[in-house]
């Protein structure tokens, strides 16, 4: 492989289940996935490992089902199973666009994917595999940002890039609701948890601030954005402890 040009030698991507439906009210637009394996491709071919930790709220959301009276754990589990499904896709996706892929899954699915191995998930980043985390961590009550900051951390990912759904930062407020909402360029972990300002779930955030993991918060949809996050452009919001206060 080729050295790294952008000083990033090992990324964690987190795709939100919503950013894959691109304009679908469900489901998943397969140009959004064909887009995701074009850049992926793209980065990879600078030199830059590649794993991603996909969501799954475009076919399920264990909050809600459980929020209609299902056993909170069950939904949860139905869940990592929606994470499994959009990890298939986009491997699909990315193999069609020319790109090694291995899916390995918090909660073993043998016939359709690898149990995740920390050491086997690794040894994949180095030989140019791309490595999708499904089933978040295998656990109910966690979500897939815990399961993002997680993996970046076992896996000693640089940074964890937070593509989201036409959301193109960190904001004050939520800028769907609030005209007045103020977009944060850069911030420091601790100066965003006093704030409760929402970049990822507490306890994923809170693993991020311990480890000196930084998250970049950025809008997938934006043209060439993950490219961009990932050599460093202005792109979105920069939360990391070397930010000042």
């Amino acid at each position: 492989m080729n050295e790294p040009a952008t000083g990033y030698r090992r990324i964690l991507l987190k795709l939100s289940g919503e950013a894959l439906m691109g304009k679908r009210e469900y489901g998943i637009d397969d140009s959004i996935l064909k887009m995701v394996a074009r850049q992926v491709k793209e980065v990879l071919d600078t030199g830059v490992q590649v794993a991603i930790v996909v969501g799954g709220g475009n076919i399920w959301r264990g909050a809600d089902a459980a929020a209609r009276g299902m056993d909170r754990a069950t939904a949860d589990y139905a869940g990592m199973l929606a994470t499994v499904m959009n990890a298939l896709a986009l491997h699909d996706a990315l193999e069609k666009a020319g790109v090694v892929a291995r899916t390995q899954t918090a909660v073993p699915i043998q016939s359709v994917a690898e149990p995740y191995i920390r050491l086997r998930a690794i040894r994949h980043l180095e030989k140019g595999r791309v490595v999708i985390f499904a089933a978040g961590t295998g656990n109910p009550y966690m979500t897939t940002d815990t399961a993002a900051a997680l993996r970046a951390i076992e896996i000693k990912a640089e940074v964890v890039l937070m593509a989201k759904n036409k959301v193109d930062g960190v904001y004050s407020a939520d800028p769907n609701k609030d005209p007045t909402a103020r977009k944060f360029e850069r911030l420091n972990h601790r100066e965003a948890l006093k704030m409760g300002l929402n970049v990822m779930d507490a306890t994923a955030f809170s693993l991020c601030m311990e480890n000196n993991v930084p998250i970049v918060v950025f809008d997938l949809h934006a043209a060439n954005s993950i490219k961009r996050a990932v050599a460093r452009e202005h792109i979105g919001t920069l939360v990391s402890s070397g930010v000042k206060e």
